[in-house]
């Protein structure tokens, strides 16, 4: 277990430096039109333009750091912990079926969002931040050490779990189609003969399974992203004043679609970064002398 972990952390790392430009453009795009209406039009290349046109190169990368901190809890309770809840319902020749690998992937997904929270906060706070420096105004942290000691100042050690309920919501959306679904694709492509288990079979395994996660999720994507980055007023009110709430105002005023917004920018990240995690993984397994996933 602990070789697993060692080996998903890693491959997590690399998979999230390597696509998180398309999260950071992602994370921009679902927060226009709740203040600015006249942004509503925006798309995912002039937002990832205009970052760079403002900020540069490294403006792509605006809450790195704590989105790699994120995935060094995140990942390995999730994948670790799905295997293991696969492997303990698995009988003999007969493996766990498709609604059972949805409930297991569910699960796992939920507790490592948890504990991973206050880390997927404050990169969302930070990526939301380079929008303030776009319009010439002072960020409101420095990095994510000092977003961690403002957030408990001023909000409470609590404050750090803003969000939690619909960050839970859509990792467990987001886990449900993306392990159950990588795991039963690549097996129905290796039993099958499509592909042996090789790259291959991990490619083709990696794209259904992001389109299925992108589709389930994104709603809850959406809600979470704009109930993480708001911040309390001078009254202690917030904008949204539950996921609920933040899905009946979204849809109120900005239609059904917005519930979809950066569906694009989730899903060429979704891919892609599944695509590095699980050839990564899969080989460093093969490396250490593991089976296949």
């Amino acid at each position: 277990t602990s070789a697993k972990i060692l080996l998903t952390s890693l491959s997590a790392m690399v998979a999230e430096s390597a696509t998180f430009p398309i999260d950071l453009t992602k994370t921009r795009l679902q927060l226009h039109g709740q203040s600015l209406p006249s942004s509503a039009a925006a798309t995912a290349v002039r937002v990832a333009a205009d970052i760079v046109r403002r900020q540069g190169v490294l403006g792509l990368y605006q809450g790195l750091s704590p989105a790699i901190i994120r995935h060094l809890f995140y990942t390995p309770i999730r994948i670790v912990g799905y295997e293991n809840l696969r492997n303990a319902a698995d009988a003999g020749d007969r493996s766990l079926p498709l609604l059972g690998k949805a409930l297991a992937g569910g699960v796992s997904g939920v507790v490592a969002q948890v504990v991973a929270s206050p880390a997927d906060l404050v990169k969302v706070r930070m990526q939301a931040d380079g929008r303030m420096v776009s319009r010439g105004l002072q960020p409101r942290y420095s990095g994510p050490l000092d977003a961690f000691r403002k957030i408990v100042h001023e909000e409470g050690a609590s404050g750090l779990w803003r969000g939690v309920f619909p960050n839970a919501q859509r990792a467990f959306l987001v886990n449900m189609g993306e392990l159950a679904c990588y795991d039963q694709a690549k097996r129905f492509v290796i039993q099958n003969r499509i592909a042996e288990d090789n790259i291959y079979a991990h490619t083709l395994a990696s794209i259904m399974s992001g389109l299925s996660a992108t589709a389930l999720s994104c709603p809850a994507d959406v809600v979470k992203t704009r109930m993480m980055n708001q911040a309390t007023n001078k009254d202690g009110k917030a904008l949204y004043l539950s996921s609920y709430d933040c899905l009946v105002k979204t849809v109120k005023f900005e239609g059904i679609k917005a519930l979809w917004k950066g569906f694009f920018p989730t899903w060429a990240r979704l891919g892609p970064w599944q695509f590095v995690f699980w050839v990564s993984y899969e080989k460093f397994r093969t490396i250490a002398g593991m089976s296949s996933f």
